[in-house]
């Protein structure tokens, strides 16, 4: 599909990316059923029923946090690294685009103002949930995507 982008460095998908000019009637799921994070999409006309459900209690285990960022407004840069701390390349978000962070580890440029959306399990640990490291340099940045 050419508006969802799989980030894979190797045979490691790292990100969904999936942008705003994304349209298509039904239920696509663009996550695989091992992460732990589905992400979807839902285009249905006027009338359309859902049943109303509830959601059973299901034990989940969970290694690695994994985000969803939505962009309301602005435009934010997402570097991508290993989990080795080496820069491999960036991508552009723009206002309505949606990213889900797989894997790896990653660091953000605001580029616009920005209004976002972060969605990711919780509860957040504060900073025993995460490493920081040194970002990559402005000559090592290499941009790839249609939101250059």
């Amino acid at each position: 599909m050419e508006h969802v982008e799989q980030v894979r460095f190797g045979d490691q998908l790292y990100a969904i990316i999936v942008r705003a000019s994304f349209r298509e009637p039904g239920i696509h799921f663009f996550s695989t059923p091992e992460l732990s994070q589905q992400l979807a999409f839902m285009s249905h006309p006027q009338g359309k029923t859902i049943e109303p459900h509830r959601h059973n209690k299901v034990t989940r285990e969970v290694h690695y946090t994994q985000e969803v960022l939505l962009i309301q407004k602005g435009k934010l840069q997402v570097d991508f690294y290993t989990v080795e701390e080496t820069y491999l390349e960036s991508r552009v978000l723009c206002a309505g685009d949606i990213i889900l962070l797989c894997s790896g580890a990653h660091g953000f440029h605001v580029l616009e103002p920005l209004e976002m959306f972060e969605i990711k399990q919780g509860p957040y640990s504060g900073e025993n949930d995460k490493t920081r490291f040194a970002e990559a340099s402005p000559s090592e940045i290499r941009i790839k995507g249609p939101n250059l």
